[in-house]
């Protein structure tokens, strides 16, 4: 059998949550629900379903290829992104199959064997994978108080460095990075290194210290902003995202990515879901609600969590995380491990909110 490279044989598989029906038939039972993968339990926006079923009723446009470039999505994205302190033009934006293809890009452009790329330890796990797929080294700077160290970020860049990932807020954590200390990072990093900025939860953030990071992108800095429809837009399922940046780091990134990259209903559905602010709205106010029920549970269970600025929860427990995600699934629960001791919970709808506190009063009792 052939080989593959020595560089790609030594990855860990990322493992995607199962569908809430192949866990059903496995387990033989019904009405579970999935709290694991931080989709938007409200799912998408209404307008963007409606679009849906009237591009379907002319089908037809199926057989043919979609717009390479995504020209009317990217026009309402530089559109609504604009303004006068940071302007963004259609050039500067880029479209993936979600903002994971994005990092897969980015590494297969910017990255070569032995170069080196700083991330954050525990964070998005694509970034590692990504960066080792091509047999680049992945620079790991353990969290400081579950947030990134952006200072011993910086302290890492060496002259093999191409690219520093950010995740903020940060995934697996909820933690975010504030303006003054994302300030004096950028100021620490050379101007030949791509800082690569995941905001995917950007839009769940509630704290005033966030920074703007387009003021950073506009003042003429290597610097990718992700973002993605599959978090608060709900349309994970059709698996869009987009990048901003300079338009000759979107010319190379171009150089690699797909031609016919995020299909028509994606481009569709996206560019509706972007003009539903109620629906943006809405879900923020959904996620707030349960975030609050969540904490007081928790506090009056005595339970350790790491108060969150995005759809997720992390709870550092003093528990075998497995065995805890092991026990809830078969009551019908389904969350995520983020570690040895340490579980992940989206926040979900009400009801599924107090069927996660429930089924762990219960099984959390055994431990």
């Amino acid at each position: 059998m052939i080989k593959s490279l020595e560089y790609v044989s030594s990855i860990k598989p990322y493992v995607p949550g199962k569908p809430l029906s192949e866990l059903e038939r496995e387990l033989g039972i019904t009405g579970s629900i999935k709290l694991a993968s931080n989709e938007n339990p409200l799912g998408p926006s209404p307008k963007a379903v409606k679009a849906i079923k009237g591009f379907m009723k002319g089908a037809q446009e199926l057989g043919r290829y979609p717009d390479g470039g995504g020209y009317y999505l990217r026009s309402a994205l530089a559109e609504k992104l604009s303004s006068k302190k940071a302007p963004v033009a259609i050039d500067n934006l880029v479209l993936g199959n979600g903002s994971n293809e994005l990092l897969d890009i980015v590494a297969r452009t910017f990255i070569g064997p032995g170069d080196e790329a700083v991330m954050a330890a525990p964070s998005f796990v694509v970034y590692s994978m990504a960066v080792r797929s091509v047999g680049g080294i992945a620079v790991e700077i353990p969290l400081i108080e579950y947030r990134h160290d952006l200072l011993k970020m910086a302290e890492a860049v060496t002259p093999r460095t191409k690219v520093v990932f950010i995740a903020n807020p940060n995934n697996p954590t909820g933690t975010m990075n504030g303006k003054d200390e994302f300030k004096k990072f950028m100021k620490l990093i050379p101007d030949n290194v791509l800082v690569v900025l995941d905001e995917a939860y950007y839009e769940y953030v509630c704290d005033k210290d966030y920074p703007d990071t387009l003021k950073y992108f506009c003042g003429g800095r290597d610097i990718l902003i992700l973002r993605t429809f599959s978090k608060i837009y709900g349309l994970a399922g059709l698996r869009i995202g987009y990048g901003i940046t300079k338009k000759e780091i979107v010319s190379e990134m171009n150089k690699i990515r797909e031609p016919f990259n995020t299909n028509t209903i994606a481009q569709v559905a996206a560019l509706n879901a972007l003009a539903d602010k109620k629906h943006v709205k809405n879900s923020i106010e959904a996620n707030e609600e349960g975030k609050t029920y969540l904490y007081r549970e928790f506090d009056s269970m005595g339970l350790k969590y790491v108060p969150t600025q995005t759809n997720f929860i992390y709870m550092p427990l003093n528990m075998d995380s497995a065995k805890i995600c092991d026990a809830l699934l078969k009551k019908g629960v389904i969350i995520r491990p983020a570690g040895p001791k340490e579980i992940r919970v989206t926040i979900g709808l009400p009801e599924e909110n107090r069927r996660f506190i429930e089924a762990f009063k219960s099984v959390s009792a055994g431990f």
